[in-house]
């Protein structure tokens, strides 16, 4: 294996209301004083850098906001909403601090609010008597619908349709999982071959013909799935945070399983991607024996890519799947700046915490827990869960990163051009509603925020 090369797949898109470029600046400033508190103690002569303008995406995205608003209201003062539901407005640090930054910029003011607080005049959306020039929505189309069971969401749908919404709705047909059928089906001569590489093997789950990872006939998909059970993963077509997955090499509930995902709502059925090739092993700290042990965590490094090419990175460790809501957390990401395999870097600063006595260890530990509060950086009522040593890469790798993250941009415009013509009809299963918003604003390239969520190792996997 080139050890500069991408290795690994994407196991999934996020296209609506991408998040963690917040998080990730959190995490760069938990992991650097850790490194430092490491570094100091334990005399290691590594480098690596915690400050690279991609790992610290927050000002990428910002510019991105500033760019949808300069592209319909250049002569206008920036007002700039971030729209999320009403429940989550004072328990989602991201989004408060994004406005915060927003209104520390010269010229420019912002909001976070709810639909339920908008107003129209026109053609115009109002928020508190102020027309928004620009709206980052954080929430899916359903969502949407459900607000409107009991409220006018019309000043909203007019945002849609007049263009002032980022992420675009018409994103959101992308993100169902249905769609890597087509990639890894009969739409690959059409897509560049990096997305290709990185798409593992996806079908839509119901009783079919079809054909398998390797290009076999398949004759009967459910009973190849009850056959090949500890090589695949079930995932609900437009599910989000882990939820409704089941792990073939994880769930003994097989019948269950399968009964669930053919009566529940649409599945796919994708190629279980190897646990050793998205997981490292990382020194941890056992509280019950009191020392310090290393564990192995699998590893999730999300894309986040905009019109401008890729915008940074955020990197999560856990179980399966990585999600903080399923016990999982936000990592630091380094640039590795002494010329060695990423491998020897990350033995090399595993060993020499291990070696640190668990007092130590645990002191540092709570030095960074203790930033993670007082920066926001928690979940729930703590800390979110973060690791003594950073995720590594090298500079060598980043090339790579922006070609894939192009390629992918350029491909999903084709794919959506293919679902406006009706072509992915029977992989994309939106509910007619959905569906209208989604074509109310159609993509086409402009200013979004995407992310790939990659199964990825740079060297360091087991």
């Amino acid at each position: 294996m080139n050890p500069d090369q991408l290795v690994g797949y994407h196991s999934e898109w996020n296209l609506v209301c991408p998040g963690g470029s917040d998080y990730q600046r959190m995490a760069q400033i938990r992991g650097k004083l850790c490194w430092k508190r490491i570094k100091d103690i334990s005399g290691l002569e590594i480098e690596l850098d915690f400050d690279h303008p991609l790992l610290r995406p927050v000002p990428s995205f910002l510019d991105m906001l500033l760019r949808a608003h300069r592209v319909k209201f250049n002569q206008e003062r920036p007002f700039i909403l971030l729209v999320a539901e009403k429940k989550t407005l004072d328990k989602v640090p991201e989004n408060i601090n994004v406005v915060e930054f927003l209104n520390e910029m010269e010229g420019v003011s912002a909001a976070l609010t709810s639909p339920e607080e908008l107003e129209k005049n026109a053609d115009r959306v109002l928020y508190r008597g102020q027309a928004a020039t620009v709206i980052f929505l954080d929430m899916m189309n359903d969502d949407l619908l459900n607000i409107a069971e009991d409220h006018d969401i019309e000043p909203l749908l007019t945002g849609i349709r007049t263009g002032i919404v980022v992420n675009p709705r018409g994103l959101e047909p992308l993100g169902a999982k249905g769609v890597f059928e087509v990639v890894t089906g009969e739409a690959n001569s059409l897509l560049t071959p990096s997305t290709i590489k990185h798409t593992p093997w996806s079908r839509l789950f119901h009783p079919r013909k079809t054909t398998g990872p390797e290009g076999e006939e398949i004759p009967d998909l459910v009973e190849w799935v009850r056959d090949h059970w500890k090589e695949i993963v079930l995932k609900p077509v437009h599910g989000h945070t882990g939820r409704g997955i089941f792990i073939g090499p994880l769930n003994e509930s097989q019948d269950e399983a399968i009964q669930t995902a053919l009566e529940v709502e649409p599945y796919i059925v994708q190629s279980f991607i190897p646990k050793g090739l998205w997981a490292e092993e990382y020194p941890w700290l056992d509280l019950q024996e009191e020392k310090v042990i290393l564990k192995q965590w699998q590893t999730d490094f999300r894309c986040m890519i905009n019109d401008n090419g890729l915008m940074g990175f955020v990197a999560r460790f856990g179980g399966i799947p990585t999600n903080v809501g399923t016990g999982g957390g936000n990592q630091s990401v380094a640039l590795l700046m002494t010329d060695i395999p990423v491998k020897e870097a990350v033995d090399r600063i595993n060993d020499d915490i291990m070696e640190l006595e668990y007092s130590t260890v645990m002191e540092i530990q709570k030095e960074m827990d203790q930033k993670g509060l007082e920066i926001g950086h928690i979940y729930l009522k703590g800390p979110t869960p973060n690791t003594l040593r950073p995720r590594i890469i090298k500079p060598s790798h980043l090339g790579p990163l922006q070609e894939y993250s192009a390629n992918l941009w350029r491909d999903l415009l084709i794919l959506e051009k293919m679902w406006l013509e009706g072509k992915l009809d029977q992989l994309v299963k939106l509910g007619e509603d959905a569906a209208e918003i989604a074509r109310m604003q159609p993509w086409g390239g402009s200013s979004a925020l995407i992310a790939s969520d990659g199964l990825f190792s740079f060297g360091a996997h087991l």
